[in-house]
């Protein structure tokens, strides 16, 4: 079990972390992806199906839904960019403020987001 400690080493760092949410973010909106497309479909089908769903979606569970989805959107974006600059700039020491960029943009769109559910 030569790589067993390395794995687990790799665990506390910030980095692992940041990388795991960005996968699991986008296999998050993979399966939005397919409800989406219904519901374009939903509207190519006739105003009585959209106005249907449009209805479905007043509820507030969906509202709280939607909310999540937009926050998992910018942390993806976010985390995503982190990835491109570590990618292709020539420096690598602030990675954790990399990583804090990323998930506080993801915050702050979220509750931007909630305050126009609000309102």
């Amino acid at each position: 079990m030569i790589g067993d400690g390395i794995v687990r080493a790799s665990r506390n760092h910030a980095g692992f972390w940041a990388a795991l949410a960005h996968r699991l973010s986008g296999l998050a909106l993979i399966c939005f992806i397919p409800l989406h497309f219904l519901a374009l479909g939903l509207a190519i089908e006739g105003e009585a199906k959209l106005d249907t769903m449009l209805a479905w979606s007043d509820n507030p569970l969906v509202k709280i839904s939607e909310w999540g989805l937009v926050v998992l959107l910018a942390l993806h974006l976010g985390l995503g960019l982190r990835v491109l600059a570590l990618e292709w700039l020539p420096w690598r020491d602030p990675r954790k403020g990399l990583i804090a960029i990323g998930a506080g943009g993801a915050v702050v769109v979220g509750l931007v987001f909630a305050l126009n559910l609000a309102g």
